[in-house]
């Protein structure tokens, strides 16, 4: 019997089942699949949690694990690769072996208490969510982790949690949202409506590698302002930010009255305001340098675009630099038109130059004074049906880099941005105060 506490907060005995590995249901390809440059760089386990509370009317869960999981069998013969095993190629890249007795690992747990007491799971706790998905115990490194897991855990009030653990390398948001949609129509008996194409040699680097841009995202920067060291003294909390209709109607036209934009959309002015505030709230020197990295789908740049269901990571990082001094000092247009300007670059030419890049340098980005910017709010985490409704809530146990902020969406009319986001205690206390519009 496992239990969860943080702080004083909700304690949940928990009873887990030993891990089954599940393999898809019918013999799918042997040998080694082939990940793209732009799979690389990303290798971080991305766990994420999905509460069901089905209606009274609706049917029992008493075997809703076995079903979920039988589905998984189902499904991943589409998406075989998953089931393989993470490995470094003879030319140093991370590739995929699939030899179908590797797997899934799939874990059912019970909980002695109902759903309710994990309360609004939409702030990360690692404490209390990470006990709902599975993670392998004693891997070394990533190349022992499992691409894929899948824990299913019963509460008494009949609802459930689907907790899943995924390699970034194997898929970006986008993709992830496809397989798991993927799997609950396939638990449903549904065929797919997104079938995926795995193909990612579409992606490869060219046979004449051409570098054409700078690639700041690879700069390496010094820490100056002991940034790293603050990180390790303190306590590192977690804190999220609701930016609803009206204020985000204020925060875009305070900055376009600054006369420096004429328009900008909610990603880009909460990105630059939150790249703004946490460059001073951690106090950097003002001729720090610091960089923010965000994720751009790429999919749509290509001509034509890459396949609907394609497979893997279509997204690239774009880049902005300044140093401390100039982000703090300046009015927060100036850090949004960095960020439309780091837009407004990424087009086809700029993502085969960073598939290059990667191919020629094996560079890796550094994140010393950076900021990690994600976006999940045009993911469509709400609508997954297993066959016992959609979720009610859904959320990240924790974020997979102390660099990272992400912003998701909330409410049926997705309407409100939620921003999360961790930071050392001392830092977070600022940090707060300059996010209030």
């Amino acid at each position: 019997m496992e239990t969860i506490s943080e702080n004083g907060g909700p304690i949940i005995p928990i009873k887990k089942s030993d891990p089954i590995l599940v393999h898809p249901r019918t013999k799918t390809k042997d040998g080694f699949y082939f990940l793209s440059n732009l799979d690389q760089n990303i290798a971080v386990i991305i766990q994420t949690v999905y509460c069901f509370k089905p209606d009274h009317e609706n049917k029992s869960t008493e075997n809703v694990g076995e079903s979920i999981r039988q589905a998984l069998g189902e499904v991943l013969v589409h998406f075989y690769p998953l089931a393989g095993r993470l490995t470094v190629s003879s030319e140093g890249k991370l590739i995929v072996e699939c030899t179908n007795s590797t797997g899934v690992p799939f874990v059912e747990a019970v909980a002695e208490c109902e759903m309710a007491v994990l309360g609004d799971i939409t702030v990360p706790d690692p404490t209390v969510l990470g006990r709902l998905v599975y993670m392998v115990s004693g891997a070394k490194n990533l190349l022992e982790m499992p691409l894929l897991t899948a824990q299913v855990t019963r509460f008494k009030c009949g609802g459930f949690v689907l907790g899943m653990t995924i390699n970034h390398c194997m898929t970006d948001g986008i993709s992830a949202m496809e397989f798991v949609n993927s799997w609950a129509e396939t638990a449903r008996g549904m065929s797919l409506s997104i079938p995926p194409f795995l193909d990612r040699t579409i992606l490869k680097s060219r046979q004449n590698p051409t570098i054409k841009y700078s690639h700041d995202e690879f700069l390496q920067i010094d820490d100056e302002s002991s940034i790293s060291n603050l990180f390790q003294e303190e306590q590192l909390v977690y804190s999220s930010f609701h930016f609803g209709p009206e204020k985000l109607a204020k925060l875009k036209e305070i900055v376009m009255e600054e006369g420096r934009i004429k328009s900008c959309t909610t990603f880009t002015v909460l990105t630059a305001m939150v790249w703004r505030a946490r460059t001073k709230a951690l106090k950097m020197k003002p001729n720090q340098q610091t960089k923010l990295l965000f994720a751009v789908d790429g999919r749509s740049k290509f001509n034509p675009p890459l396949p609907s269901g394609y497979f893997g990571n279509g997204i690239v990082l774009a880049c902005c630099l300044s140093t401390a001094g100039e982000l703090t000092e300046k009015p927060l247009s100036f850090a949004l038109e960095l960020v439309q300007n780091a837009i407004k670059i990424v087009t086809e030419d700029f993502i085969r130059s960073a598939i290059d890049y990667f191919e020629v340098t094996r560079a890796r980005p550094s994140l010393t004074a950076t900021l990690l910017v994600t976006s999940w709010t045009r993911l469509s985490f709400d609508i997954t049906d297993f066959g016992w409704g959609k979720p009610v809530q859904s959320g990240s146990t924790n974020l997979p880099e102390k660099e990272v902020a992400l912003l998701i969406s909330n409410g049926k009319e997705k309407k409100t941005t939620i921003l999360l986001v961790g930071l050392p205690v001392s830092a977070m206390k600022t940090f707060q105060e300059m996010m209030r519009v």
